[in-house]
């Protein structure tokens, strides 16, 4: 495609990573974003003075693109995370610590030194793992994760299995796709130096990349629209029109309903597997404990039925605020039907034993934070019709709701606009 004039809908990390690459090829850039604010449903929210994300995230070594996308427009990533190796640690102590070497080697060690674990567990681990990777971590495309480990024992599933699956899909063991989390692992544990090490923002998510890639295309001459809602998308022979102004090419990289609404004359049948797509919800829990501090700046938590977070970041640890802490609650879709006040309740009472006479701040649930990553699920291609491409983290892919599989689907929809 030549280069030309073209309108991204959408300001979160998929629209910007499309932006961005699309302004480097040469294209006359217009971003649209409903909100006044960009980063989607990764960006930061003010509270009293405090920036808080509207979910805490996690990123991974493996993350290349993202970290890519994030030097391309000057953010630095050295000073922006707090880099470790991948640690899921419990306050009783019981946990695995990847350390570093080859990606083989350290998962070896790290399972062989597993705290909690009795050596019969470690033993099968070892063999599942070593089953999956003779496979080239491939499954049958109905198999659940539950299904992928239903030999393995209890401890090794309650203490890495379960928490990976939640944590990477955002979708329950008994539900979520084995064929995504062994991509995931695949990625993360066994594809080079550094790929499974945390990335953990020590400021807001904000500040990693939307603000950052604002300044850059605003910087380059891009169209920034914020607070502007695209109302109707139009074909003009071949080009489009979005509420009366003509682009040569338009990428939706607004969310699946909003662009299944943009799209709907045009592609009908597009729109309704983009509209099908079910979303699981993620619970974000912040609470204030002065002069609290946790052993990790990110511990795993045992959940249940009264316990919902998975995960608790320490902010001060990150080198941000001192004695505010993030309780993650994953796979939250009973905590949302209950209520957010309910949640928070629950996760006081669960973070009792850990900080005492800690105070709420704000519970926050993003109610559609991820699709349901599910065996055999329909996700939608990037290509809508001519010179109309969709950018999101569900577009049709191998890897779940994660802010990597949004920035690939945005460089992909760059790319397909130059070529």
């Amino acid at each position: 495609m030549s280069r030309g004039s073209v309108a991204v809908v959408g300001a979160g990390w998929a629209g910007l990573a499309a932006a961005v690459r699309a302004v480097e090829a040469g294209h006359r850039v217009t971003l649209f974003e409903m909100s006044a604010l960009p980063g989607g449903r990764a960006r930061a929210v003010e509270h009293d003075g405090l920036a808080l994300d509207n979910g805490q995230h996690i990123l991974i070594g493996a993350y290349r693109r993202t970290l890519a996308l994030m030097a391309t427009v000057g953010a630095d990533a050295d000073s922006l995370f707090c880099r470790l190796p991948l640690t899921l640690r419990y306050p009783d102590g019981r946990g695995l610590r990847l350390a570093g070497g080859p990606p083989v080697l350290a998962f070896v060690r790290a399972v062989a030194g597993c705290d909690g674990w009795t050596w019969a567990d470690r033993a099968a681990l070892l063999t599942a793992s070593a089953g999956w990777a003779a496979k080239g971590f491939r499954a049958d495309p109905g198999l659940t994760v539950d299904a992928l480990c239903r030999r393995l024992p209890a401890r090794v599933r309650e203490l890495l299995i379960d928490p990976l699956c939640i944590a990477a899909l955002n979708t329950p063991a008994t539900e979520a796709s084995a064929v995504v989390l062994l991509r995931v692992l695949k990625d993360a544990l066994f594809s080079g130096k550094g790929s499974a090490d945390l990335l953990l923002p020590r400021r807001c998510l904000s500040a990693v990349l939307p603000e950052p890639a604002l300044r850059w295309l605003a910087e380059r001459g891009a169209g920034l629209q914020l607070g502007t809602r695209a109302q109707q998308l139009e074909r003009d022979g071949a080009a489009w029109h979005i509420d009366g102004d003509r682009y040569d090419a338009v990428v939706l990289a607004c969310t699946a309903v909003e662009a299944a609404r943009l799209a709907g004359e045009i592609a009908p049948e597009w729109s309704r597997r983009a509209a099908a797509l079910r979303y699981e919800p993620i619970v974000t829990v912040y609470l204030r404990c002065p002069g609290a501090r946790l052993a990790a700046p990110m511990m795993a938590l045992a959940s249940g039925p009264e316990s919902p977070a998975q995960f608790v970041f320490d902010h001060g640890a990150l080198g941000s605020t001192a004695g505010l802490f993030a309780f993650v609650v994953s796979g939250a879709r009973a905590w949302v039907e209950r209520g957010l006040d309910a949640a928070a309740a629950a996760v006081l009472h669960q973070a009792e034993p850990l900080l005492p006479g800690a105070t709420l701040v704000r519970a926050l649930a993003e109610k559609r934070a991820t699709f349901r990553c599910t065996p055999m699920l329909d996700r939608p291609p990037a290509e809508i019709a001519p010179r109309l491409l969709a950018a999101g983290d569900y577009v049709d892919g191998p890897y779940p709701a994660t802010i990597e599989g949004a920035v690939r689907a945005g460089e992909h929809a760059a790319r397909r606009l130059s070529g």
